[in-house]
């Protein structure tokens, strides 16, 4: 790779990485599930859940089941490309 190939990859992994800093400041990062939540109690105010998590987890431990999750995917998906580049034989 050329110098320039090189430091046009670094200067986009930095804007991947300060994109959600600079367009959240303020660290408010939902997920889907708090968005889907808020829609229904927007659209339907009166509205009861009919379901309760068995489980609560705290927000340490969610975080390393998250963080588990993502390594287990990382390396299963790791494992299945290093498996068939092997077979292709480069």
């Amino acid at each position: 790779m050329t110098a320039r190939t090189n430091s046009l990859l670094l200067g986009l992994a930095a804007l991947i990485i300060a994109a959600p800093l600079i367009l959240d400041p303020a660290g408010q990062f939902g997920g889907t599930d708090d968005a889907a939540s808020q829609v229904v109690e927007s659209s339907n105010p009166g509205y009861e859940k009919w379901t309760a998590p068995f489980w609560q987890p705290s927000k340490e431990m969610e975080g390393l089941l998250f963080a588990l999750q993502a390594a287990f995917g990382a390396g299963l998906l790791g494992y299945v490309l290093g498996r068939r580049h092997g077979r292709s034989g480069k």
